[in-house]
């Protein structure tokens, strides 16, 4: 199955869907095989799918896949170009940094500094929910469908050309969505959550998900008000960042950090909030 991004090449050209073309492609095909399709990116440019070399890049991961050579072997040239190529062009706000593995990195020293990342964390939590996935999950799929939407052209009725947006815009929205989740899980979750108890895991769980927020410019957040393209959920992004994974049982919070995920710091949800 094809994963963004992909790209296909022949001779000395490389072809893909960049931001403007993948709405542009959905638009005409919003029902049909997704923008990171090798054949959606051959019918686009009216290429031969058997004659064409196909590959794969993972922008965070920075991982080159050879997904298929049906022609002369050019895998060395297209590397070298996918690791040059600027993302901003394919997905706009996406945003490319080392994913960070919190329990690979040294255990800081707990400060005030910490203790106040967390109250803020309670607390933004707490005004969500049990929300804090799903408001990652929608945020995060509709900052790139909205983009995706205000770019599609008004050449068709307004009733047909919003019916297309939706489609267009969560096409992409869920297929880069998913390729981050899956790129951010793949390094830390397991690690993460098997480190720590059952009782807990539903917390680290969140903090996986906030941590997939911070690759994305998000203007619009789900089920929380706040500022645009401003993270609500920054104060975890931190603590995550500085190796520090938040878990809470229902009654007590801890800051976990090392290979082992040993208990840094507790404090009860009642201590923390006086």
């Amino acid at each position: 199955m094809c994963k963004f991004f992909s790209f296909v090449t022949k001779g000395n050209k490389r072809y893909y869907l960049n931001w403007e073309t993948r709405q542009q492609f959905l638009e005409k095909n919003p029902y049909g095989i997704g923008s990171d399709s090798h054949s959606s990116i051959c019918e686009f440019h009216k290429l031969n799918d058997d004659k064409v070399n196909k590959y794969e890049y993972n922008f965070l991961l920075k991982t080159f896949t050879v997904d298929q050579i049906n022609i002369k072997d050019d895998r060395a040239l297209a590397e070298k170009w996918v690791r040059n190529l600027d993302s901003k062009l394919v997905i706009e706000p996406l945003i490319v940094k080392p994913i960070i593995h919190p329990l690979k990195i040294a255990c800081p020293e707990i400060t005030d500094k910490h203790i106040e990342l967390l109250k803020q964390w309670d607390s933004v939590r707490v005004s969500v929910w049990d929300s804090v996935w799903d408001s990652v999950r929608y945020s995060v799929r509709d900052s790139v469908r909205d983009s995706v939407r205000d770019s599609v052209g008004d050449s068709v009725g307004y009733s047909v050309r919003d019916s297309v947006r939706d489609s267009v815009g969560d096409s992409v929205g869920d297929s880069v969505r998913d390729s981050v989740r899956d790129s951010v899980w793949d390094s830390v979750r397991d690690s993460v959550r098997y480190s720590v108890r059952y009782s807990v895991r539903d917390s680290v769980r969140d903090s996986v998900w906030v941590y997939i927020s911070s690759f994305f410019n998000i203007e619009k957040w789900k089920y929380i008000d706040h500022e645009p393209f401003i993270n609500p959920f920054q104060c975890c992004v931190d603590l995550w960042e500085q190796g520090l994974v938040p878990s809470f049982d229902g009654k007590t919070w801890r800051l976990r950090g090392g290979g082992d995920a040993k208990v840094l710091y507790e404090i009860t949800a009642e201590r923390l909030n006086k």
